[in-house]
């Protein structure tokens, strides 16, 4: 074992061994954590307003509050951006992240307090690298620096305290000096908010550091390697780096991207650890690279609660952490030191195993399709994407989804535009293989499809290289956490990459 592998394990061996305390005992963990957020509610104006001081168990803090959304506690964060404290945390809190999920103009502000940074955000890269090296004693990747690449936006200022802007900015602002050390870019260029130019400093920079891992998007990343590679004229990262080990992502499906990051990487020893970090909190990590089910982490100071998605118009139905089922997708519940109470964050999550306690993430709550009752979810279009990049040699670039209405007699369907990094060898196979995936993981899609009762077949159009990239960079919205939308149940976003593209807007038959 590498000397500085053995300090590191002997640092986090009191950490692996509060890890494995939540494995065993989930429940008493995740109550916990419900008793020091109840006691922490009960000092702020939300506490008061919703009578936390009379709320001494999970059930009774179930009757008493109710799962809400970013509207319904929109109210509460608007005062807190206006400099106002004690309202849903008891602390000042001065960031907040600015949500840029999808290429929505509209943006969410989620608190980000001080407690949470510690607890959750810092805490979950920190693990990542004790169960990594409990893993791989021989591991060389903590002798080496680690390439972050951080959102594009500005850290803008909200009166006289307030900041706000994309999560990844935030984190590297409120990195330890020391860790700085470890880490390229330098800051500065890190928090460049021109994604072209902050990819030009670091291809400056990194390519004469001792790179062996890096952290981020799948897309984005892809994006910066292979910019590496032009600027070196080298033919793989190994060329550049040759002791690159680790890619920690998270942030959408890494699947579509594996096999050109195995290209351009061409290392049996090369791994890729799953994470979920989002802006509400850090809440799960793979335990072995290559895995998509991630340890749910039950000891960040946040408790969680799960919705069936067939019935979330129906607030009885949710439970605990003890009351989840593997093989059911969920809605996330989270309350949290950010100061969110029972918040649905949007993202759906079905449970692989419950001893331990592992997720996949499997969507949005509003990231589908059911225009015409067809509920289809991005995990079946990942499933889709997958099954046509197998049977024709393809590699996905970027693609996006959304209905075509009907109009009159015309049946509906749906369009898709893909950006292929390698096209299909057949491109009638991939739409056909497309479409028939579909019909086999969605009982309902294929019920729709059945000898084309109200859908028809699938329009699926490619676009050149970087026609996403630069419908993004249109937008302000290139690199960071970005992402297009996959699905949408509208034809907002597929229309103005319509126009953009200067394709022909697809009519029903």
């Amino acid at each position: 074992m590498p000397f500085i592998t053995r300090i590191i394990n002997s640092y986090f061996a009191k950490r692996l061994r509060e890890i494995d305390r939540f494995r065993r005992h989930p429940a008493e963990v995740q109550q916990e954590q419900l008793d020091y957020l109840l006691r922490q509610g009960r000092r702020t104006e939300f506490g008061r307003d919703h009578a936390l001081e009379t709320v001494r168990s999970a059930e009774a803090f179930r009757n008493r509050l109710p799962v809400t959304d970013y509207e319904g506690i929109r109210p509460y964060i608007d005062r807190l951006r206006r400099g106002e404290a004690n309202l849903l945390w008891p602390e000042p809190t001065r960031w907040f992240a600015k949500s840029s999920g999808t290429t929505d103009a509209r943006s969410k502000f989620i608190p980000i307090t001080s407690t949470c940074l510690q607890r959750s955000h810092m805490r979950g890269p920190k693990d990542i690298m004790a169960l990594y090296c409990h893993l791989y004693p021989k591991t060389e990747v903590v002798g080496g620096k680690m390439l972050t690449l951080g959102g594009s936006k500005r850290i803008e200022h909200e009166g006289d305290r307030m900041l706000s802007g994309d999560l990844s900015a935030i984190l590297i602002e409120n990195t330890p000096a020391l860790a700085h050390l470890l880490r390229v870019p330098d800051k500065k260029t890190a928090l460049l908010p021109d994604f072209d130019e902050k990819v030009r400093r670091i291809a400056m920079q990194a390519t004469r550091q001792d790179v062996r891992s890096f952290t981020g998007v799948p897309s984005w990343n892809l994006v910066m390697l292979n910019r590496i590679l032009e600027y070196t004229g080298k033919d793989n990262i190994l060329e550049v780096w040759p002791r690159m080990e680790l890619f920690v992502h998270g942030g959408m499906n890494f699947q579509p991207y594996e096999a050109q990051y195995r290209r351009i990487i061409p290392s049996p020893e090369m791994r890729y650890m799953e994470t979920y970090n989002a802006s509400e909190g850090f809440f799960a990590i793979a335990e072995e690279p290559g895995r998509s089910d991630m340890l749910l982490m039950l000891d960040y100071g946040t408790y969680y609660e799960f919705q069936p998605v067939d019935r979330l118009d129906d607030p009885s139905a949710v439970v605990p952490l003890e009351g989840v089922r593997p093989g059911i997708p969920y809605a996330m519940i989270i309350t949290s030191t950010n100061g969110l109470w029972r918040y649905m964050i949007g993202d759906t999550v079905e449970f692989v195993s419950t001893d331990p306690y592992t997720i996949r993430i499997t969507g949005r709550t509003k990231l589908y399709i059911n225009a015409f009752g067809e509920e289809v979810v991005i995990g079946n279009a990942e499933a889709a994407i997958q099954a046509a990049c197998e049977a024709t040699g393809a590699q996905i670039a970027d693609y996006t989804a959304a209905p075509i209405y009907m109009e009159g007699r015309h049946k509906g369907a749906h369009e898709w535009i893909v950006e292929f990094h390698t096209p299909p060898s057949d491109k009638a196979l991939f739409d056909r293989t497309l479409d028939e995936t579909l019909r086999a993981v969605n009982s309902d899609y294929d019920a729709k499809r059945f000898k084309d009762t109200t859908l028809s077949a699938p329009r699926i159009t490619a676009v050149p290289a970087g026609t996403f990239e630069r419908w993004m960079r249109s937008k302000g919205k290139l690199g960071g956490q970005n992402k297009v939308p996959r699905l949408n149940n509208d034809r907002t976003y597929i229309d103005e990459l319509t126009d953009f593209a200067g394709l022909t807007a697809q009519r029903p038959h």
